[in-house]
């Protein structure tokens, strides 16, 4: 894969829905960058994420990419979001992982996404159907994003941009 270019992945099922997660740790949205368009069956979230294809050597002096980008959902049947706070469309969230979890009942389960400091939104959905696309460019950030060992960021892993 050529890290210069915009990424664009889709996800079927569990395993690829492993992958699209590893690629959008530590994404940063506003709670306004977050879509149910239930008429549609849609789930879309607007973010700008860290571009850990780019920062294949760990280093923490040199400058690393985010780039805008969007993940959306099909077949989502209903959502609940819990620590989420929606009356505050300005609140910054910073996503740690995307699981599903099927329980004996796929295609259908449950999509996670999964916040610091204890948010979540769940999706029910009929089948694990998304698509991750970068929407432009990359900039540079200073600042490479890193976990304490409880698993919350330690560091600003980027304010989203307005």
């Amino acid at each position: 894969m050529d890290a210069a270019a915009p990424l664009k992945l889709a996800a079927l099922d569990a395993e690829d829905l492993g992958i699209v997660s590893a690629h959008l740790q530590d994404a940063v949205m506003k709670v306004r960058d977050l879509h149910w368009l239930p008429s549609e069956k849609r789930f879309v979230v607007e973010m700008n994420r860290f571009a850990w294809e780019t920062a294949t050597d760990g280093k923490r002096s040199r400058s690393f990419e985010r780039r805008r980008a969007v993940l959306t959902f099909d077949r989502v049947l209903g959502v609940k979001a819990q620590g989420v706070r929606r009356e505050a469309p300005d609140a910054v969230l910073d996503l740690l992982a995307v699981d599903f979890a099927g329980a004996g009942t796929e295609p259908a389960g449950s999509v996670r996404l999964i916040f610091a400091g204890g948010g979540e939104i769940k999706l029910d959905v009929e089948c694990v159907e998304a698509r991750l696309a970068d929407l432009g460019a990359a900039w540079q950030t200073k600042a490479m994003p890193a976990h304490d060992l409880a698993g919350q960021p330690s560091t600003p892993s980027g304010a989203p941009r307005k």
